[in-house]
């Protein structure tokens, strides 16, 4: 080890020492609430926590209910909850009160830049007050030619590996080249993936390879808010580069490539906005894609309300990041689920070719509206992002001491119900998202089941009285409040135009291997466990 190396060693060592032995001899306002011991001074409960994420939210959800204490690193006492009420004041009441954990922002400010998931407060409120009009339905209407035209030539392309009869395709890796352009021409108006014939794509091996990268990083990351006040960007990136460990550096490599695509894409569409609308017809998207629209909305806006040119690149990796991740992972999950369930892939597929049927038996395109008012389509997508939601669980950080409002009250250590609970400053909170998807208090005691169904008929009276946060179909899938998903609507339209398109020309079918879902940032699947490496083989048949 260099000198810096071994100072920054030491540095560590006594941070840890520190930490516990504060938490030795401190007492928390939290300790009567009850949840698992601790398993380890240093690490509390993350070792469970990291290495079966399923099986520890399962279990001490089903053990404690609706509330429980944990214990993160250096043993500090945290909370997990799906309580509604809690969730209404941590996501919209009170959402001053908790903020963005400091490890995720520095997380992503490090490798992304300031962009949506980097920002709070005034600097979140003004990128989202010029955000927000580019996510509208009116630029959604826009892009759905857009949309069919990729989706058109992905199913050319399965098509003709399965020309000769049934294959197992990966159908997780064409979802990830799928969404990356629907996010390259719709979002950006930029072509990464021309997708008839395989292409080598640093940009999008990055994307995909982030969060399984950060998962495994979970400890690391933990320093990071420390290492963002050590000066200038150049110290800190010195810093990081001395580390020996694998995942820094290639995350560091990752990064790399995502802020070297993100300027290429900003410079090639300022350049093409400055000579007019001839020249942006010109591009990749006519204009009409989501940066073009940010661009010339961010040039009319008010100087305090105007983005810096190192935020409008850092909305590039970060739109990509947020829109292919999630949902080619969550793509991926219906048609894993359809796969095993053929009757509702049946019945989908009946409803699509009537929906597309031009008159003399040819398949048209549909437009935005008439993809969205599908209603088998509709409760196939929120069945299955509400029992299966790509992102699992969400952090805050109590940034002032307040109580904690719950819906009904938990019984402490001591016997007594409690009826809020109090948090202290630096406190963190864990939201699961799951649990509050499926709360069978709610959704009834088949909750846990996979029933599309579910949607097409009047949703249960106590649903709709919990007052569940969300911004979408009382689901935490997408959050609510302030830093609810902005690109919600967008991702719903890709989803369901890619299953508009490829259910009628083709059938998924289980292969028999074993697929596992990672517990990640981002859940996605693999053909074993303990396997990195995100895949889904499914085999297809042309039924065209």
């Amino acid at each position: 080890m260099t000198p810096l190396q071994q100072l920054l060693a030491g540095a560590l060592a006594l941070y840890a020492a520190w930490r516990v032995v504060r938490m030795l001899f401190s007492q928390s306002p939290v300790d009567n609430i009850p949840g698992p011991d601790s398993e380890s001074y240093l690490t509390g409960n993350m070792n469970q926590f990291k290495q079966d994420r399923w099986g520890f939210q399962e279990q001490h959800v089903r053990t404690y209910g609706r509330l429980f204490k944990f214990h993160g690193l250096f043993n500090a006492p945290w909370l997990y909850t799906y309580d509604p009420r809690a969730m209404h004041s941590i996501y919209v009441k009170d959402q001053d009160v908790y903020e963005e954990n400091d490890v995720i922002l520095a997380s992503f400010h490090t490798a992304l830049g300031p962009g949506l998931l980097a920002t709070v407060e005034k600097q979140h409120r003004r990128q989202r007050k010029i955000l927000n009009p580019v996510f509208s339905a009116k630029h959604l209407r826009d892009v759905t030619p857009i949309f069919n035209d990729i989706i058109n030539r992905l199913q050319v392309a399965i098509s003709s590996r399965v020309k000769t009869g049934p294959q197992e395709i990966d159908v997780l890796g064409w979802m990830g080249r799928t969404a990356l352009e629907l996010i390259g021409q719709g979002g950006l108006g930029h072509s990464f993936d021309p997708l008839t014939h395989d292409v080598a794509n640093e940009f999008a091996e990055s994307v995909k390879a982030y969060f399984p990268v950060m998962h495994q990083l979970e400890v690391i990351r933990l320093v990071l808010p420390k290492v963002y006040q050590l000066g200038p960007a150049v110290i800190r990136r010195k810093l990081l580069e001395l580390i020996p460990f694998g995942p820094v550096q290639r995350m560091i490599k990752i990064s790399d490539a995502l802020h070297t695509t993100s300027l290429e894409i900003y410079h090639e569409k300022k350049a093409a906005l400055e000579k007019g609308d001839e020249a942006m017809k010109q591009q990749v998207g006519e204009g009409k894609d989501i940066m073009s629209v940010l661009l010339r909305e961010n040039m009319v806006a008010s100087e305090e309300d105007r983005l810096t040119d190192e935020e409008v690149v850092a909305q590039v990796s970060t739109l990509v990041l947020a829109a292919m991740d999630t949902t080619s992972n969550a793509l991926a999950r219906i048609f894993s689920l359809l796969s095993e369930h053929p009757g509702v892939q049946e019945k989908l597929r009946e409803e699509l070719v009537q929906a597309r049927d031009d008159g003399s038996g040819k398949l048209r395109d549909l437009n935005y509206d008439e993809v969205m008012e599908l209603p088998y389509l509709d409760a196939v997508c929120r069945e299955s992002l509400r029992r299966y939601p790509p992102v699992t669980h969400l952090m805050r950080e109590v940034t002032k001491d307040a109580m904690l409002p719950l819906s009904e009250p938990i019984t402490g250590r001591d016997g007594q119900p409690m009826h809020s609970i109090p948090v202290t400053k630096g406190m963190r909170i864990f939201t699961d998202v799951i649990a509050s998807n499926c709360n069978k208090e709610l959704w009834g005691e088949d909750a846990d089941e996979w029933k599309p169904e579910r949607w097409l008929k009047p949703l249960p009276r106590a649903l709709e009285d919990a007052h569940i946060p969300g911004v979408y179909s009382h689901l935490m899938t997408f959050i609510g409040g302030a830093r609810a998903c902005i690109g919600f609507k967008f991702s719903q339209l890709e989803m369901k135009v890619v299953l508009a398109s490829l259910l009628p020309a083709f059938k998924f079918e289980p292969t028999g291997k074993p697929i596992y879902w990672n517990a990640a940032g981002v859940a996605y699947p693999s053909a074993s466990k303990g396997s990195r490496k995100p895949e889904l083989p499914l085999k297809v048949t042309s039924l065209l």
